[in-house]
């Protein structure tokens, strides 16, 4: 088989062209951060892009944490992100379990709603979804976001982990069954095991999904102690209209920020490993 080679000059371009995508962006987090150790005057009378002057005002992550309670909003978005994720791919890998490895009446029909569900705007639910988690008594809630958050992962995480288990061998069922396993103890003990890499995958995705969730949000939670971090990060700014603080503003921006980076850095592996694994049948 003959491998091309590429020219020097076109490897060059495409990489000069990496280069500059990934200065634009890192730029803008790296502006955040310099931008959240500054008071107020040095953005005033200095270069709103300007380095910040010396001593630098790391007091303002403390300031957030404390006066506009970004400790609280953080515990209550690991908390509805957790129980969310978990859920979702709870209902998730067992729908698409079943779909993938039975065969019933309506089989195809379900697994056709699942997925024409991925195209309809989410924005069109809003109204009929407040009054729904209304009438459970589950607004202003973790448990009503949690719910909410999990439904609206289940399109995504049927349509990957379908792929996974029509990949799994039949004799693997098979076998689980001659031991006395039953339905449950085959999917749990044998089928899930296996899927690992799927479920990594869609987990990540769904809590990088969850954790920047805002409109729902705002819809169903207007109690201040049951904000989660966008939520809490637009209260702050409404709260600080006439006095705009910036620099504790770009701190409460990092710590919204920062977590989701962190977790996409050390998974971006699984994420495309699991989908392509997935999509080979």
């Amino acid at each position: 088989m003959v491998q091309r080679t590429v020219h020097p000059v076109i490897k060059g371009f495409f990489m000069l062209l990496l280069v500059l995508w990934g200065v634009s962006v890192l730029y803008p987090l790296l502006w955040t951060l310099m931008d959240s150790l500054k008071d107020n005057q040095q953005f005033y009378f200095n270069m709103p892009w300007a380095l910040p002057e010396l001593p630098l005002q790391w007091s303002n992550f403390g300031y957030v944490w404390n006066n506009y309670n970004f400790g609280k909003y953080f515990v209550n978005s690991i908390l509805v992100t957790t129980g969310a994720t978990l859920f979702g791919l709870v209902l998730a890998s067992m729908t698409a379990y079943t779909i993938a490895r039975y065969r019933f009446i309506g089989s195809r029909v379900l697994y056709l709603i699942y997925i024409s569900s991925m195209m309809v705007p989410f924005s069109l639910a809003l109204i009929p979804l407040f009054f729904l988690v209304n009438d459970l008594g589950l607004t202003n809630t973790p448990l009503g976001l949690i719910f909410v958050y999990a439904s609206n992962t289940l399109a995504f995480g049927i349509f990957v982990l379908i792929g996974f288990f029509k990949t799994l061998p039949k004799e693997l069922e098979e076998a689980a069954a001659i031991d006395g396993a039953g339905y449950f103890g085959t999917f749990f003990r044998v089928m899930l095991p296996l899927s690992r890499s799927g479920l990594i995958s869609v987990g990540i995705i769904n809590v990088l999904d969850i954790w920047n969730e805002f409109i729902v949000g705002t819809i169903l939670v207007n109690d201040p102690a049951k904000y989660t971090l966008p939520i809490g990060l637009a209260a702050m700014q409404v709260e600080m209209q006439y006095k705009t603080e910036w620099g504790p503003l770009f701190a409460g921006l990092l710590f919204t920020i920062v977590p989701v980076l962190i977790v996409y850095m050390f998974a971006q592996r699984h994420i495309v490993s699991g989908l392509v694994a997935g999509a080979v049948k």
